[in-house]
């Protein structure tokens, strides 16, 4: 079985470390000499920044800074997190992971719930696919056009109900999602804030080791250090009858309740009087 694969013990905060310490490493193999001022060097065997570098660009001593990727320093501070986060030239997403694996945010994974307003509002939106999602990306709820659009959760024998599972493990997404790659990386983007959010929940763990197991696919990606929060913009989705279909798509952010989990709302729409908008309105329930 080929790639390391992404586990978690039952301490915790000292596998959360370790975390800490390859999401370093990763992004520090990513930003070039070039773009943080330095000259990279006409011998020069690494093509991310070298430890020491990156502690200068951070205004860290190099030995403290060893110490965060080895694991062996804890809770730094929000000052040297923002240095790092700096120096590394990280997107608002990658921040809050970073502090998410510092040690702020954490906590373990509440339950979820889908409240009967949330289930009324899907049901009223008919002319417009949408879908809810946990933090595991498990499909939680669903409207009838929203279901039908994304691999036809309605019958949960053709679909497993879990976005990234299904993603890795059913060679039919591919034909729904043609972008496969972009969905690819934004499931594991998403699963890893999660596991950092959520280090302790062993349902969250088991899913990403199966998945590490199973789908190389899925340990390429890993192994990349993604990490992604929902957002907005436009996807294409091919339906069986429908065919292939432009839809822009909005991410809505429900606030967890006391002892709950929030969830993520995904809504599809097309432009008024285009063919995917008459395509939306035929597979509508009449």
């Amino acid at each position: 079985m080929d790639g390391a694969h992404p586990t978690r013990s039952t301490n915790g905060a000292g596998d959360l470390r370790l975390d800490l310490g390859a999401f370093l490493r990763a992004r520090r193999g990513r930003v070039t000499p070039e773009h943080a001022g330095i000259s990279g060097g006409r011998h020069r065997r690494v093509s991310g920044l070298r430890r020491e570098e990156l502690a200068q660009l951070a205004g860290i001593s190099v030995d403290y800074y060893v110490r965060l990727e080895q694991g062996r320093a804890t809770q730094p501070s929000a000052e040297v997190l923002d240095a790092l986060a700096r120096a590394l030239r990280l997107d608002a997403a990658e921040r809050r992971h970073l502090a998410t694996l510092a040690g702020a945010g954490r906590g373990t994974a509440p339950r979820a719930r889908v409240s009967p307003l949330l289930r009324r509002m899907l049901d009223d939106m008919t002319g417009l696919p949408a879908f809810v999602t946990n933090h595991r990306l498990d499909v939680v709820a669903w409207n009838y056009v929203g279901g039908e659009l994304i691999g036809g959760l309605g019958a949960l024998a053709r679909r497993d109900p879990n976005n990234a599972r299904y993603l890795f493990l059913d060679p039919a997404s591919r034909a729904v999602h043609p972008e496969w790659e972009d969905r690819a990386r934004e499931a594991v983007g998403q699963l890893r804030v999660s596991t950092g959010r959520y280090p302790d929940e062993e349902e969250l763990a088991a899913l990403v080791s199966g998945l590490s197991a199973r789908s190389a696919d899925f340990r390429r990606i890993w192994d990349s250090g993604e990490v992604m929060m929902c957002g907005a913009g436009r996807k294409r989705l091919r339906h069986p009858e429908a065919g292939l279909l432009t839809l822009d798509y909005e991410t809505l952010h429900v606030p967890a309740a006391p002892d709950e989990t929030g969830l993520v709302v995904h809504v599809f729409s097309a432009e008024e009087g285009s063919r995917e908008a008459g395509a939306l309105s035929r597979l509508s329930p009449a």
